[in-house]
């Protein structure tokens, strides 16, 4: 999943998926990392997700990738910094062995800017 075809494809997805708009994200060789917020509330995190996997498969064209059937999501709280959980996220490439400086994963990238409130 980690390469720059696979990259510029969810890219694309995402940036006209827009249900739901995603921010900052990451690829790992076995799965992903997105942090994303509802623009439209009529759609289910659940919905949209379903919608760009299918997207994503049509685009690709790989009849050997497959995602899991269902992903894990975590809603970022009043006291959850962005920052915070984007540097933990970026640190992924690092803790795996895959890179000796978080700026060397090339696999991530920024769809829209999310305004985040928190503290």
């Amino acid at each position: 999943m980690a390469n720059e075809p696979t990259r510029i494809v969810f890219h694309d997805v995402w940036s006209k998926a827009t249900a739901w708009l995603v921010g900052d994200y990451l690829l790992m060789p076995d799965h992903l990392h997105l942090f994303c917020a509802p623009r439209d509330v009529s759609f289910s995190i659940e919905t949209w997700t379903a919608y760009w996997k299918r997207e994503f498969n049509i685009k690709l064209q790989n009849p050997e990738f497959k995602f899991q059937s269902r992903g894990w999501h975590h809603r970022l709280r009043d006291d959850e910094i962005y920052s915070e959980k984007w540097l933990y996220v970026q640190e992924n490439p690092l803790r795996k062995g895959l890179v000796e400086k978080i700026e060397d994963w090339p696999h991530k990238g920024k769809v829209f800017d999310l305004f985040w409130s928190g503290s």
